[in-house]
């Protein structure tokens, strides 16, 4: 499809303009029956330009919306005060590494990235020895399965010292994940799996 002229024009490729009296080329296309949304880029119309116009004079782009939703829509900021899932408080909660405990985001995407590849491969290698329970363990603690009872201790420290109320202002927002860094070591340092 190549813009010629007027921006939004297109090559007919033997379209003809939808409106019931002309039979010009349909060369520009106005929104059809279906909008576009998650079942893909919804339906086009196409008209002459003459009609295209038309269209886009009578188009109500706010219709069937409530006022709350249009005053929303035409909120300068629309769109933007949904939060990534990396960037919400629990993000570590559910297994995704948050951005704020990695000093390079690209280490954080390894890390999880790691994760992935080892959770696929069904913990072969070194991973064989652990159970399942404790596999997820080493994961919480972002712990290899070559890591001694000294490595756990300090990731442990660690974790805390980052998680815990009272080191980091009174902000429980980490509860969850502090308690998930508790339960992971209380399994861990029990493993016969460690060495």
């Amino acid at each position: 499809m190549r813009n010629e002229r007027f921006h939004g024009r297109y090559e007919s490729e033997g379209r003809v303009c939808e409106h019931p009296t002309c039979r010009d080329p349909g060369e520009f296309r106005a929104p059809g029956q279906r909008a576009p949304g998650f079942n893909g880029p919804g339906d086009w119309r196409w008209f002459c330009l003459q009609h295209v116009r038309e269209f886009n004079a009578g188009y109500d782009w706010f219709e069937g919306m409530s006022a709350d939703e249009i005053l929303a829509a035409q909120s300068p900021v629309a769109g933007w005060e949904s939060e990534t899932r990396a960037f919400r408080p629990t993000a570590a909660v559910d297994g995704m590494p948050r951005w704020a405990d990695f000093a390079d985001p690209l280490d954080a995407i390894g890390g999880r990235a790691a994760d992935i590849h080892r959770r696929a491969a069904g913990g072969t290698g070194d991973y064989q020895r652990f159970t399942p329970m404790e596999r997820d363990a080493l994961t919480v603690m972002n712990l290899t399965p070559r890591a001694d009872r000294q490595k756990l201790r300090r990731r442990y420290s660690e974790l805390v010292r980052r998680y815990h109320p009272d080191r980091n202002g009174g902000d429980r927002s980490h509860e969850s994940r502090l308690q998930r860094v508790v339960e992971a070591y209380q399994l861990l340092r029990r493993s016969e799996a460690l060495s």
